[in-house]
């Protein structure tokens, strides 16, 4: 075993107090700091203090009080603005789960604030990079200067009347959105703030997302993120920010120059006053630390073995991320840091819910997903996140890490089933159109348990992670050639149909069809029950060339075009119809599951209900679905064969006339026209959805 104590630097003049356990992190009351610190295995905690550029340390102050594992001090004399971090002596012994090296600078697992970057240095490693059996040896350079510095920050923030955009559940339209990607090439949006929290909070952007009616805008990763080594050295960057760092500080290059956690309130705030709610993607499955050959850089340093979730051989880690290790979500102290940190992004900053990135890694018991996990019953009772939106990624790399449908009352999931079988359904594979039934009632065989409704089910046709809507119908296979991975990465089941020609074509017939798809799409997710989710750029065509995995394109590639195509905006215009349909008609958005006749009826194009042998039917690609309850009747017919389908109108409830409401083989909503009496026939044109009201 291997001690790394040292000798501290001596500190100048400074009045320590034994400070209060129960504050975590460095907490500035308005008289002076409170310092605390969880470790279980440290033997010493030092607070270490760096002049206002963060080159200089001029301090290192053991911690002087440790209660119940917990190491803290009071300092009167700092003050909101002051650069630190932490230093941790103990056991180096990585055969026994313990990787403390004081001479590697940590961040304060509660920060509220970081400032700087990552420099990347072998010395920000715990071991000696290239040793022989590397992680067993031990590196003596200090990190500090490589390291980002963690800000004391005044958490006092004057608001206005506080405005909350609570709207319901099965009232929400989900606009999955990147903070860099939304404002990167908007020309309304001032140049110093483009990818910024204060960009995404111009007018500009939330008229846009106002006039689509999205009700949510769901960001993907905010919380303190930054460049791997291997992306810096190839030239790229951590784009899509699923390495988190710190739970409590907002990723430094989203904050406009010289600005802090204000800009992300105010940008809140004003999504708020236009009625849109704000919901986090959070990763707190993994962090940036990522496996035993990974740098020190923060809770590996303070306490690797209660942290992190340790293999067999507490040497390795038990990891069901595929990013190198498990967050130890079973341990308390480790659990009350997630849940202090969601508590203060909902409390502090008004976020109004969170979708958390492999959430069964969260719920795990090791190989067993627990739906009685300390996670998932933690947050069940808690006063503040048991009441905003929770939303899962219920599936992870471990055994049995696909649990879609497997959460328990309260939470909604992305449903992955619904994109893979409507994909398939809308390409016009055979033997698709019971999974398409199932999905459009919001895939209540896999939901409808304990009392659940249909906004359980997330339906999402895209997202970050895979094609977009435009690529979706224009390339046959994924091309990721600018990752620099040889397009090896990148999913290869994309149920994608480039429609003639693979990626841009200047061929009308192929470019309309492409259209019509979308429009097809688009419409399939908006009349389906549950959720719907829309893609950040997928109302305007957005490309990323075939990139289905972007996940390290900072360019071009992964940002918005804002570019004025008419065409685009005659999509962006459709999507926004949808949305209004979709209030419009309730029966396509219903609060409870529908069960059967008389609610819920599938027709064969006949006007016949569908009977066992035409569910059977593999070439079977079209079906009606008729919807029924206080407020009339609606009708939606889907045809996924390349030719019209002739289908007969049923008699409407009392004998009402059909309103045509929706063709996308046209785009129109609400033509003008009689209504139509059942007995009639109505014509889908090939790849296209009609929606008829009485």
């Amino acid at each position: 075993m291997r001690d790394t104590q040292a000798a501290p630097h001596l500190a100048p003049e400074m009045r320590v107090l034994p400070g209060d356990w129960t504050r975590l992190g460095a907490t500035w009351d308005g008289a002076g700091v409170n310092m605390a610190v969880f470790s279980a295995h440290a033997s010493r905690v030092e607070l270490c203090l760096f002049d206002r550029d963060g080159r200089r340390e001029t301090a290192r102050i053991p911690l002087p009080e440790r209660t119940h594992e917990i190491f803290h001090g009071y300092f009167p004399d700092l003050r909101p603005g002051q650069l630190y971090g932490l230093r941790a002596h103990g056991p180096y012994e990585p055969r026994a789960g313990h990787r403390f090296n004081a001479n590697k600078l940590l961040l304060d697992p509660y920060a509220r604030a970081l400032r700087g970057d990552i420099r990347w240095h072998d010395a920000l490693h715990g071991y000696r990079v290239g040793h022989r059996d590397a992680d067993l040896s031990f590196d003596r350079r200090d990190s500090a200067s490589a390291m980002p510095k963690c800000v004391i920050v005044d958490p006092a923030h004057t608001w206005g009347p506080r405005r909350r955009a609570t709207t319901p559940w099965e009232d929400t339209v989900i606009y999955e959105a990147h903070v860099k990607g939304m404002t990167a090439t908007r020309e309304d949006v001032s140049p110093d703030l483009r990818g910024t929290f204060a960009g995404l909070a111009t007018p500009g952007v939330i008229d846009h997302l106002r006039r689509l009616g999205v009700t949510a805008v769901e960001l993907m990763p905010i919380q303190a993120f930054f460049d791997d080594r291997y992306l810096v050295e190839r030239g790229l960057k951590n784009y899509w920010g699923y390495s988190t760092l710190g739970f409590f500080a907002p990723a430094p290059r989203y904050l406009a120059p010289g600005h802090g956690i204000e800009d992300f309130k105010i940008m809140v705030q004003r999504l708020h006053d236009a009625g849109i709610e704000v919901i986090l993607d959070v990763v707190y499955n993994h962090t940036a630390e990522g496996n035993h050959m990974g740098p020190t850089l923060s809770f590996r340093g303070l306490d690797n073995a209660s942290y992190y979730t340790l293999a067999d051989d507490p040497r390795y880690y038990y990891d069901t991320t595929g990013c190198g290790a498990n967050v130890n979500m079973r341990h308390p102290r480790v659990l009350q840091m997630v849940t202090d940190s969601l508590r203060y992004w909902v409390r502090d900053c008004g976020v109004d819910g969170f979708r958390f990135d492999l959430c069964s890694t969260l719920a795990r018991n090791r190989d067993a997903f627990d739906i009685e996990s300390p996670f998932l019953t933690t947050l069940a009772q808690d006063p503040i996140l048991s009441r905003v939106k929770l939303i899962s990624e219920s599936w992870d790399l471990g055994v049995n890490g696909y649990q879609v449908g497997g959460f328990p009352p309260g939470w909604a999931e992305w449903n992955g089933r619904y994109r893979d079988d409507v994909r398939a359904y809308l390409k016009g594979d055979e033997g698709q159109v019971a999974g398409l039934a199932a999905n459009l009632l919001g895939s209540g065989d896999i939901f409808d348990e304990r009392g659940r409704r249909p906004w359980a089910s997330v339906n999402f046709l895209t997202a970050h992670d895979g094609f977009t809507l435009a690529d979706l119908y224009a390339y046959n296979a994924k091309h990721n050639e600018a990752n620099g991975e040889d397009s090896r990465d990148g999913h290869n089941d994309n149920r994608s149909w480039n429609c003639g020609a693979e990626g841009e074509t200047d061929d009308p017939a192929i470019m309309a069809l492409r259209l019509q798809m979308r429009r097809f799409a688009m419409a399939t997710m908006m009349v389906s029950q549950g959720t719907p989710m829309i893609l950040m750029g997928d109302e305007i065509g957005r490309s990323q060339g075939g990139n289905n995995n972007a996940y390290c394109q900072d360019s071009p590639i992964a940002w918005m075009d804002w570019s004025d195509n008419p065409d685009e905006q005659a999509f962006c215009d459709f999507t926004a119809g949808l949305i209004r349909l979709r209030h419009q008609v309730p029966l396509l958005g219903q609060p409870r599951y529908l069960h059967g006749a008389p609610d819920v009826r599938w027709l064969r194009a006949d006007g016949a209900e569908m009977t066992p042998e035409d569910w059977g039917n593999g070439l079977a690609r079209s079906v009606g679905l008729w919807l029924e309850g206080s407020g009339g009747a609606a009708l939606v017919l889907a045809n996924a064969h390349h030719d019209s389908v002739i289908f007969q109108l049923p008699a409407g409830p009392g004998d009402a006339a059909w309103r045509l409401r929706l063709d996308t083989e046209t785009g129109n909503f609400d033509p003008a026209g009689p209504g139509r009496p059942g007995g009639e026939s109505v014509e889908v044109k090939g790849r296209s959805l009609v929606v008829l009201s009485a």
